[in-house]
């Protein structure tokens, strides 16, 4: 079967990332000499899509003429949000542009070195209508928890603790249907995270769980860490290669 097209929530304005960057957008942030989306970008065509919207706000004309209407034979689709809109209000926002059926969304300053085919297909086997991507840290104060049951379900979302410990976090990557998405009141500032994702998970919202590289770019120091990361992987790619 067909991967799924996807969307990149590419509209972060990364307040604590412009100390370091100003004036760039978060997802243009240079990780290994290429702006970070284009790494988003890769691993979606290894997984086999072929479409990709990319929900813009922050400097959207920027990323646009950085990224371009083609990525490695992806066709890209640009969305831009009129004003901040949060992640949900900008997912509603692109609704436009979304296929019929399920897409795949993933946060684009986060990545997750997951096997993304793997997931599409634990969705589909599952006949999920919904799911979210979970992966576990060491620790995650930093991010928050989400609670999973016996049979791979989200119970709850709790918040932040200001407590060292390990744990399952959200990656930010979805499979969606686009009918849920058209039931988001449109045009209204929503969060994903914070207002949507807790009333899907009461609905039926699935959670695929691996033990994977999770890395995010919302400040100077763990952008940082994204340029050690895709060095490093780099490397073993070009030793594996030989």
């Amino acid at each position: 079967m067909s991967f799924p097209d996807a969307l990149i929530l590419a509209g972060g304005l990364g307040t604590r990332l412009q100390t370091a960057l100003p004036d760039v957008p978060k997802v243009l942030a240079p990780v290994g000499g290429r702006p970070f989306l284009t790494r988003l970008l890769d691993q979606l065509k290894q997984a086999g899509t072929k479409r990709v919207v990319i929900s813009t706000g922050f400097r959207a004309d920027q990323v646009r003429k950085e990224i371009g209407d083609e990525h490695d034979g992806l066709s890209l689709v640009y969305s831009q949000e009129p004003s901040p809109l949060g992640t949900a209000g900008a997912l509603r926002y692109a609704l436009s542009a979304i296929a019929p059926g399920v897409i795949l969304v993933m946060n684009g300053d986060s990545f997750v070195n997951a096997d993304l085919g793997a997931y599409v297909e634990w969705h589909r086997m599952r006949s999920r209508e919904a799911s979210l991507l979970a992966v576990e840290v060491e620790d995650c104060s930093r991010y928050g928890t989400v609670a999973v049951d016996e049979n791979e379900n989200v119970i709850s979302f709790s918040e932040k603790q200001n407590v060292r410990q390990a744990g399952w976090i959200n990656a930010g990557v979805y499979l969606m249907p686009r009918a849920w998405i058209s039931e988001m009141p449109a045009s209204t500032p929503l969060s994903l995270e914070r207002e949507i994702l807790p009333r899907w998970a009461a609905r039926g919202l699935g959670a695929y769980r691996t033990n994977v590289e999770f890395i995010v770019i919302g400040s100077p120091r763990s952008w940082e860490g994204a340029v050690q990361f895709f060095e490093t992987l780099g490397r073993v790619s070009s030793a594996s290669a030989l």
